[in-house]
């Protein structure tokens, strides 16, 4: 199943680029340990290996495109995410493909309260 969300963040795109590209932010929006290179064809890691996936693209301040494990099986899981410069902050448009049907439900919550919340509240504070 697929998950689409946008999210306006308070700040301009090229600071949410880095938050979600630099270890040192991404571990300070989301409270545990990373490992992430902005680099296409690396691996990443985030809450201590919660998730897992490699980097596929990168569009300094306007994309960013990776795809997500979910074990072994089922077609590549691939999230997208655009930054688009919206008044005086950031629309960011989330979108995610073939999300396990039997996971969607606990899975996108998880996103909307860690990932995409987490991200908001960095900017808020």
């Amino acid at each position: 199943m697929d998950f689409k969300k946008y999210t306006y963040i308070p700040a301009p795109p090229e600071e949410v680029y880095l938050a979600l590209t630099k270890d040192l932010s991404i571990k300070l929006w989301t409270g545990a340990e990373v490992e992430f290179e902005e680099k296409p064809g690396t691996e990443f890691s985030f809450w201590d290996g919660d998730i897992v996936g490699k980097n596929i693209e990168f569009e300094p301040n306007k994309k960013i495109v990776q795809q997500w494990y979910f074990g072994e099986d089922g077609e590549p899981s691939i999230v997208t995410i655009k930054l688009h410069e919206d008044k005086k902050g950031t629309s960011l448009e989330y979108k995610q493909t073939n999300i396990p049907d039997e996971d969607y439900k606990d899975f996108t919550e998880g996103i909307e309260e860690y990932y995409l919340r987490g991200l908001v509240d960095f900017f808020d504070e």
